[in-house]
């Protein structure tokens, strides 16, 4: 059996499948919070002891890590963990074990996903076999490359989440002014393209005067997740201010996407994943996203007709790091 998992700063995804000839079989699967274990192996070792798992039954592993891998080692970005191969190919004896970048795997799932699980916003898109893109706001945000060799798709991680945010306009220009008050040393465009991005804009323009807060805002339970309060007034078209909260963060988003794609000349187009994407599809789908992303100057006609295709298959990381787990399993990395 193939152990797998996506592991975020906030939940943890774990799950057990069986590996068929070309297929994958779900035995198990089990969310945590991330949060409260101060060791990733106590998570691992509670998954094992809740669904029974002989560790004689464990074949391989992969996991999806929101963090860098480096040497078959990852610090974790948002959690005290230090999870490492080696110690993983001891505790479990098996030498089938594969870490990750979260986004690296996000990107592999990508590939297993079927077509009715995208939602394609480019209406002039081509399909092209070539190097795709992947990009995911979430409580982060993450980037990675699909490599194509002119055969196969070969993950590549990154963390282009974590480069400098670059403004588009005046009224950007006056938003990173503002982001700099407040981290002196460097503003990356995740710090704006992420779950807490969407209160630090409404939080900007609230301060610039664009709009008055409404009441409900103002008066808001501080256990309340103002991020998605701002998303739900702003879909509901009555707060201007959270409208245009949304619309800056849209603009941003599609504005970094675009750079990916140019970066890695991703002419087989750019998935969108992560959390985000799916709860804000209207104002993806507006023209707001693709105008912005297309509008690279002498390079628009590269990216014009581009596929732009957002997944709404929250477990796409996890299936990523399974189907890469059966191919550790058959030695064929």
């Amino acid at each position: 059996m193939i152990l797998a998992g996506d592991i975020g700063g906030t939940k943890a995804n774990i799950a057990l499948y069986t590996s068929r000839k070309d297929d994958l079989k779900l035995v198990q699967n089990h969310q945590f919070v991330s949060q409260n274990y101060d060791d990733f192996t106590d998570l691992i070792e509670e998954f094992i002891t809740l669904y029974d798992v002989q560790d004689s039954d464990i074949e391989a592993i992969c996991f999806g890590i929101a963090g860098p891998i480096i040497n078959g080692v990852c610090h974790t970005t948002n959690l005290p963990w230090i999870i490492e191969t080696k110690k993983l190919q001891k505790k479990y004896k098996t030498n089938k074990v594969k870490l990750l970048n979260d986004l690296e795997a996000t990107a592999y799932g990508m590939l297993f996903l079927d077509e009715d699980e995208f939602v394609q916003i480019n209406p002039n898109a081509q399909k092209v076999e070539a190097t795709r893109a992947v990009i995911a706001a979430g409580t982060g945000l993450g980037e990675a490359i699909l490599f194509y060799d002119g055969k196969n798709y070969h993950p590549m991680s990154s963390e282009g989440g974590h480069c400098d945010f670059a403004p588009l306009n005046a009224l950007q220009d006056e938003l990173l002014v503002w982001m700099r008050k407040r981290h002196r040393t460097h503003v990356s465009v995740e710090r704006l393209v992420s779950g807490i991005g969407i209160s630090t804009i409404y939080q900007f323009l609230k301060e610039q005067n664009f709009a008055k807060e409404s009441l409900s805002l103002q008066n808001l339970n501080e256990d309340t997740d103002k991020n998605a309060m701002i998303t739900h007034y702003a879909l509901e078209k009555k707060d201007p201010l959270c409208v245009e909260t949304m619309r800056v963060f849209v603009e941003i988003y599609a504005a970094e996407a675009g750079n990916l794609a140019l970066k890695s000349l991703s002419l087989g187009g750019v998935y969108i994943g992560g959390g985000i994407a799916p709860k804000i599809l209207p104002f993806l789908q507006d023209g707001t996203f693709l105008n912005t992303f297309i509008n690279k100057g002498r390079f628009k006609n590269t990216l014009k007709n581009m596929q732009i295709k957002i997944a709404l298959n929250q477990n796409t990381a996890l299936l990523g790091a399974a189907y890469f787990g059966k191919k550790v399993l058959n030695k064929i990395t």
